[in-house]
């Protein structure tokens, strides 16, 4: 049991429930209430197959499910489970609310269910890799552990399943924006850098969305912060919690410098032969250790599995080199931030494919990244004008009908020793299915170059 879990979290009197969205973490919360014996009511606006046959797994289980649009069926809910897509301002949600229903997530519902110690990881960038590390130094160190919420299996499936000594659960501001007890032993904010503003508005509602990850914390939880983070954000924490700080200055818990991390002292522990050994990827080991050190294990499990990581898919991954010219595939980079770590990665003068839906507006800051290391930029997507208005005054910008002509007309160009970059700063949603698809695609592309 969590040592943060108080008894009876999960209420004796929860009879009836309405889940919102029948993605998978919707599915997720109706199974795990159903296996409780809780009258599960599931609704979604589609109606596509793949939608139906969940729906026809559900109801076999016992949940009543309707797909379609329509008003909130008649019913006296305890609890509406929301999925992270829905809005807070979603007619559904607004009538959930208005009903009396206590409105949670899936990774509040998740949380209450849990039986294992919890490590939260949230953050603009760099969560998946923070998430896995976390979970391979946890084995390193002789715990079992199990990755769930945002990546990997949601957080309800996943406690249905097995209670490991450790669940790493990554946690995305659209999903905590509808916790309420959540808390976690340890949580770690790994960044904050403009994200999803179309969403949440202003860095500041942004950011507050981040601060709930810590909002209950007391003397038994740990909060792990940037140690630049800024004040407001530092003020949010509880004060009963214990709070400590990685980065790349002095006077951090954990310090990245010069390929190796040192931890209250000790070390450094050398991180020069693995993924980690750079300034974007050496905070995320940093971030890593100080958690692996706020439990007593040794930062070394970190080494010993920084130097056994493989790279996630479309996160800086290599895919062929094609005429002396290296294809990476940084699909997973859907905002700028993420687009400037992707650069700072690159290991030569690279030619970028960006574009897509931006999720934010303020183009200005990557120049000066843009003017240092690229060559020359490809721009597809519903933004494609606004980013070669911006960003042409510094770097030459051509703007391609799709995916395919950006790779060709890079590789054209491209020069030997150089890059070319799959690092879009936008979502993918306008020209593909997912950001995975988006990747996909580009290595298929690539693969055609090297038969040509």
């Amino acid at each position: 049991m969590t040592g943060s879990l108080p008894e009876n979290v999960f209420p004796p009197d929860l009879r009836t429930a309405l889940v919102l969205g029948l993605g998978s973490s919707g599915e997720a919360a109706a199974r795990l209430l159903l296996g409780r014996g809780v009258r599960v009511t599931v609704l979604d606006a589609g109606a596509g197959a793949a939608l139906r046959a969940r729906a026809a797994s559900l109801e076999s289980g016992g949940a009543a499910v309707r797909l379609g649009p329509g008003g909130l069926p008649a019913g006296d809910f305890n609890v509406c489970i929301v999925s992270p897509g829905l809005r807070l301002d979603d007619p559904w949600v607004l009538a959930a609310r208005a009903s009396g229903a206590s409105i949670w997530g899936e990774i509040e519902l998740g949380w209450r269910a849990c039986r294992s110690r919890m490590l939260a990881v949230t953050g603009s960038n760099g969560k998946s890799t923070l998430v896995k590390l976390c979970r391979d130094a946890l084995w390193a160190a002789g715990y079992t552990a199990e990755i769930a919420g945002n990546y990997g299996p949601p957080l309800c499936e996943a406690v249905c399943a097995s209670a490991p000594d450790w669940l790493v659960v990554e946690v995305s501001s659209f999903q905590l924006e509808t916790v309420e007890a959540f808390c976690p032993d340890v949580g770690i904010l790994l960044n904050l850098n403009p994200n999803h503003l179309d969403r949440h508005g202003s860095m500041a509602v942004y950011g507050q969305m981040k601060a709930r990850l810590f909002a209950r914390m007391g003397a038994a939880q740990t909060a792990i912060l940037p140690a630049d983070v800024p004040a407001w954000m530092q003020e949010a924490i509880p004060p009963a919690c214990r709070c400590r700080t990685f980065g790349a200055q002095p006077g951090a818990d954990a310090v990245y410098a010069q390929g190796a991390v040192t931890v209250c002292g000790r070390g450094p522990f050398a991180l020069v032969d693995s993924a980690f050994g750079n300034d974007v990827m050496g905070l995320t080991a940093a971030a890593c250790m100080v958690a692996l050190d706020s439990l007593g294990a040794d930062p070394a499990c970190v080494v010993a599995a920084a130097r056994r990581f493989e790279r996630l898919p479309h996160r800086m991954e290599s895919v062929a080199a094609v005429g002396g010219v290296e294809f990476v595939d940084d699909s997973k980079a859907t905002n700028l931030a993420a687009l400037a770590a992707g650069l700072a990665m690159a290991s030569g003068p690279v030619r970028l494919i960006a574009g897509g839906l931006l999720k934010e507006h303020d183009l200005d800051p990557i120049k000066k990244r843009l003017v240092n290391r690229v060559r020359g930029v490809y721009i597809i997507g519903k933004f494609a004008q606004e980013m070669a208005s911006a960003w042409q005054d510094v770097v030459p910008c051509c703007i391609c009908r799709d995916l395919n002509e950006a790779v060709h007309r890079a590789w054209k160009e491209a020069n030997t020793g150089e890059v070319v970059l799959l690092s879009p700063g936008c979502a993918s949603f306008d020209q593909f299915r997912s950001f995975e698809d988006r990747g996909d695609q580009f290595k298929s592309i690539v693969r055609g170059l090297k038969e040509e």
